[in-house]
């Protein structure tokens, strides 16, 4: 667990088989270093939008089903929630370099995807935001990646979004969010348990407003596939236990970063 870490405990995974278990450690020895990454050059960038879903989409192939994952009960008569794609299919594609973009279309329905994964505790909203488990397998040069995706990264994803349901609630609006492009760097092959390169980028911010304050949390890492950013890691890159963890809660904006990692 890192000092940015805000946890919230009461929400814990099933145990694991220990090869499950053994993967897992593999992949997370692997995230805690940056040898080998290269700096990008750039700067922080935000990214606004209101948090409304405007469009009908199913989950694309590979990625979790939201109705299977959870979350708050709705109201009588509210609308169900909606995620909207992000880039479906992209996950068994080749990799590219391309730098990622605030300002594209997949990037803000990810944001509106994970934004509504928080307001209403259901993580599978945000499954077209989540980093595909199609190109999991293409990356780690691990044992069984899909069991270290669908045990370790989806479990914690799932924890986290209860976690930070809990201290955001429902009805908070959403402000921006701030990705630091200059603490962006491409994690070369070889590095941290990977047989193909990314771009990664540490401690972006959420902004949002709640009873007239504004506050905000970290994403702990979000990193690239074929130019699109993805979270792969919410509250924490590292926890001690299986328990839900919010990234740095702050009052204000709060401070992106730091720089780091893989």
């Amino acid at each position: 667990m890192t000092r940015r870490d805000g946890v919230v405990r009461g929400w814990r995974r099933e145990p694991v088989a220990a090869a499950l278990l053994l993967a897992g450690l593999v992949a997370i020895a692997g995230c805690g270093g940056s040898a080998g990454a290269v700096k990008a050059e750039g700067t922080a960038t935000s990214y606004q939008r209101a948090a409304s879903a405007d469009a009908a989409t199913g989950s694309p192939a590979g990625q979790p089903n939201p109705a299977r994952s959870g979350g708050s009960p709705l109201a009588p008569g509210t609308p169900a929630p909606i995620a909207l794609p992000v880039a479906p299919g992209a996950g068994v594609l080749p990799q590219t370099s391309r730098f990622p973009s605030t300002t594209t279309t997949p990037f803000q329905n990810a944001v509106h995807d994970l934004w509504l994964a928080v307001t209403t505790g259901n993580a599978g909203l945000a499954g077209p935001a989540f980093f595909p488990e199609a190109a999991y397998l293409q990356v780690k040069a691990i044992a069984n990646p899909q069991s270290d995706w669908q045990g370790r990264l989806w479990y914690d994803f799932k924890l986290d979004v209860a976690a930070a349901h809990a201290i955001v609630g429902r009805d908070a609006r959403f402000v921006r969010v701030i990705v630091p492009a200059q603490d962006a760097a491409w994690v070369s092959p070889g590095v941290c348990a990977n047989k193909i390169g990314y771009w990664h980028v540490p401690g972006a911010r959420v902004v949002y407003q709640r009873g007239g304050e504004t506050r905000s949390f970290g994403i702990a890492s979000l990193i690239s596939w074929r130019g699109e950013w993805y979270v792969v890691h919410f509250g924490a890159v590292l926890r001690n236990g299986a328990y839900g963890v919010v990234d740095d809660p702050e009052t204000g904006p709060g401070t992106p970063g730091p720089p780091g990692g893989c």
